[in-house]
C-alpha cells in the first residue's frame, strides 16, 4: 500500500499543477493547448540546469559532505529555472494570441510540435544522442530519505513516514503547496477576481478599468510557469531525471484534468488522484502489493501489459464523455479581445 500511495502522488501530482496551469491561462481567455510542449521544454532545461551544476565546485562538497538540505536547495533552485524558461516560451503563445490575435488552438500546437524539436536539436548537441542524462546517482539528490532524520539503514520509521517521507520527493510537496496557495491567489483575491473576469467578459472587465490584454499575459505567463515546472518535476519523479522530448502525453492528460474537474482546483485535485492511480497501475501493475502480503494480483490474474498501459488513456475518454456536457468553461476563452467591440 505504501508503494501505491507514494507511486499514484508522483503521478497525480505533475498532473495537478499543470492542469492549473490550464486554469490560469483559460481563466484569463486564452486557451492552452501548448502544455504539453512547454512541460517538455521545462524538463529539457530543468534536466540540463542540473547536468550543468552537477559539474560546479559548491555541488560536488556538498555530495561530498552528504549535505542533504543544500542538494534540496539545489533541486528547488532548478525546479525555479525550469518555471522561468516555461514562462519565457510560453510568451510566444501570449504575443500570437493577443497581440497578433491568431488562432489560439494553432498556436499552441505549433508550440506543441516546436518543443520536442528544440529540445531533441540541443539534446544532440550537447550529448550527442536523444536522451540527456545526468551523471551518476544524480536523480536520488533530490529524494528525501529517512537518514537525513537520523534513522539507520535497517531502522524503519513508522507508516507515515515510510508512505509520505522515505523515499519522496521535496518537489512533489513544493507543488502541493503551490497548487494551494495559487488556487487561493485565483479565488480569494482582488488578482483572481480581475483575472477571471477578462476570462468571463473582457468587455465589462475593460469599462472598470482592467487592462485586459495585461491579465492575459499575467495568466498565460503564470501557466507557462507552473507548467514548465510540472514538465521538470514529471522528469524528475518518473523519468529518472532524464529528457528524450518526450512526457508520456502529461500536457493532454492535464487537460483532460482540468475539464473533468470543470476548472476548480478542488475537483483537480481530486481527478489528478484517479488518474495519477490509473497512470501508476499501468507503469507498476506488476510490482502493486496491495494487502502487503507478497501476492501481486494485477500481475497473477493474466491480463496482457497493454491493457493496462492503455488505462489511463481509456479512462479520459469514457470520464470526458460522460462528463463533458456538465463542464462549463469560461464564456470568453478562445476569443480575441478587441477593444472597440462592445
Amino acid at each position: 500500500m505504501t508503494f501505491l500511495i507514494q507511486q499514484t502522488l508522483l503521478y497525480a501530482v505533475p498532473l495537478m499543477i499543470v492542469a492549473l496551469a490550464g486554469v490560469f491561462a483559460e481563466r484569463s481567455g486564452i486557451i492552452n493547448l501548448a502544455l504539453e510542449g512547454i512541460m517538455i521544454f521545462g524538463a529539457f532545461i530543468g534536466v540540463l540546469f542540473v547536468r550543468i551544476m552537477q559539474g560546479s565546485a559548491w555541488i560536488g562538497a556538498a555530495k561530498a559532505a552528504n549535505a542533504y538540505g543544500t542538494l534540496q536547495l539545489f533541486g528547488v533552485l532548478a525546479m525555479l529555472v525550469a518555471a522561468i524558461f516555461g514562462a519565457l516560451f510560453s510568451l510566444l503563445l501570449s504575443f500570437a494570441s493577443i497581440n497578433l490575435r491568431a488562432d489560439q488552438t494553432i498556436g499552441g500546437t505549433a508550440l506543441n510540435l516546436m518543443a520536442p524539436a528544440l529540445a531533441l536539436f540541443f539534446i544532440r548537441l550537447i550529448a550527442n544522442q536523444n536522451t540527456l542524462y545526468i551523471d551518476g546517482d544524480g536523480p536520488s539528490w533530490f529524494m528525501i530519505k529517512k537518514a537525513m532524520f537520523g534513522y539507520g539503514r535497517t531502522e524503519k520509521m513508522s507508516w507515515l513516514g515510510e508512505t509520505f517521507i522515505n523515499k519522496m520527493y521535496l518537489a512533489t510537496y513544493i507543488c502541493i503547496i503551490l497548487f494551494i496557495v495559487l488556487s487561493i491567489l485565483l479565488y480569494k483575491t482582488r488578482f483572481g477576481l480581475r483575472l477571471r473576469a477578462c476570462g468571463e467578459n473582457p468587455q465589462a472587465a475593460d469599462s472598470l478599468g482592467i487592462n485586459v490584454y495585461h491579465m492575459r499575459y499575467a495568466g498565460t505567463t503564470i501557466s507557462g510557469a507552473l507548467a514548465g515546472m510540472g514538465g521538470f518535476v514529471y522528469a524528475l519523479t518518473t523519468a529518472n531525471c532524464t529528457s528524450n522530448g518526450d512526457v508520456a502525453g502529461f500536457g493532454f492528460l492535464a487537460l483532460a484534468v482540468m475539464i473533468f474537474g470543470n476548472w476548480k482546483p478542488l475537483n483537480i485535485a481530486g481527478a489528478s488522484l484517479l488518474f495519477g492511480l490509473f497512470k501508476c497501475i499501468a507503469a507498476a501493475y506488476s510490482s502493486i502489493d496491495i494487502n502487503g502480503d507478497g501476492v501481486y494480483l494485477l500481475k497473477e490474474i493474466g491480463i496482457n501489459e497493454n491493457v493496462y498501459r492503455m488505462l489511463p488513456y481509456v479512462i479520459t475518454l469514457i470520464v470526458l464523455a460522460f462528463t463533458s456536457k456538465s463542464s462549463r468553461a469560461p464564456k470568453a476563452e478562445g476569443i480575441p479581445y478587441d477593444k472597440g467591440q462592445r
